[in-house]
């Protein structure tokens, strides 16, 4: 019998990183939840309890939905190796791009692992904390990215992980919408930020909106899929300092219809970004920007040019 007197259920979550109320549902739900008890009558988790929860998240994060997870933990022999069988197999794993310089590894393993187990608490956390730590262009280039683009790859392949993917997207809206500018930001006109019409993919606007927040930028955010009209007709009424359209596929990158956009006094600066624009095809008004960091540099000198 074990003698140690066991870990309580905040020690447990902090060292698998999920949140304690997911280790509550998964107890009450699908009776994976400590046996021990300390001296004074409390549950507690054994070792055993432990490696029993650890077999449950490989198997989540490899794609088996909680309660088939939690029936193989159950019937696993204590110490056997992880099952290579059905989901267990490691190859269903989200597959990470490369996190950027600087950025850790681990973080974005962790974020993946909370996201495979819709883990939003845990999500919320780990971005936060990357958005405290580095800003919000590095945890989005660093973190955010290597895991959204793994799940793409995932579903491209198998078709899973569409809840995944929404989950994760509500999360990190919420997360970047806590990024506010000062009340009295450093430009008086806006900065509009649109997607394409019919582009239905505006995080990345929003991560734009919220990189700018940080350095004192307050921005407009029109959101996906704005018809041509309908944004120059808000170029009209706000004369903004800098537009940016944002394209994802292809299908939405056709730039035909950005040279019908009206000026401003003084003139507009005109951004595009993102993988789908048809760059051969952008008129000369239009500059391409690449980077996160590179549309808040444009868009900052745009509020200083005279």
């Amino acid at each position: 019998m074990d003698r140690e007197p066991g870990l309580g259920v905040g020690a447990v979550a902090r060292r698998l990183g999920v949140a304690a109320a997911t280790l509550r549902t998964w107890d009450r739900r699908y009776g994976i939840g400590p046996s021990g008890r300390s001296p004074g009558g409390h549950r507690r988790y054994t070792p055993a309890d432990l490696a029993r929860l650890e077999a449950m998240q490989r198997s989540i994060i490899a794609g088996a939905p909680p309660a088939e997870a939690a029936r193989a933990a159950l019937n696993e022999p204590p110490g056997a190796p992880p099952s290579p069988r059905g989901h267990g197999a490691g190859g269903n794993r989200i597959p990470l791009d490369e996190p950027s310089t600087g950025s850790d590894p681990a973080e974005a393993r962790g974020l993946a692992r909370a996201a495979m187990a819709l883990d939003a608490p845990a999500m919320a956390r780990l971005i936060r904390t990357a958005i405290a730590r580095a800003g919000v262009a590095e945890a989005w280039d660093g973190l955010i990215v290597p895991v959204l683009t793994g799940i793409g790859r995932k579903y491209a392949a198998s078709g899973d992980c569409v809840e995944v993917e929404h989950l994760l997207s509500t999360v990190l809206l919420g997360c970047l919408a806590e990024v506010a500018p000062p009340a009295e930001p450093l430009n008086p006109r806006p900065v509009l930020l649109a997607c394409a019409p019919e582009e239905q993919h505006s995080l990345p606007v929003y991560a734009l909106a919220a990189a700018l927040a940080e350095t004192g930028v307050a921005a407009v955010l029109l959101g996906a899929r704005v018809p041509a009209p309908a944004l120059a007709a808000a170029i009209r009424r706000t004369g903004p300092n800098a537009v940016l359209v944002w394209s994802q596929t292809a299908r939405t990158g056709d730039p035909g219809w950005l040279d019908g956009l009206p000026g401003s006094r003084p003139v507009v600066r005109l951004l595009v970004g993102g993988p789908g624009w048809n760059r051969d095809r952008l008129p000369s008004t239009a500059r391409l920007v690449t980077a996160l960091p590179e549309a808040v540099t444009e868009i900052r000198s745009a509020l200083t040019r005279p």
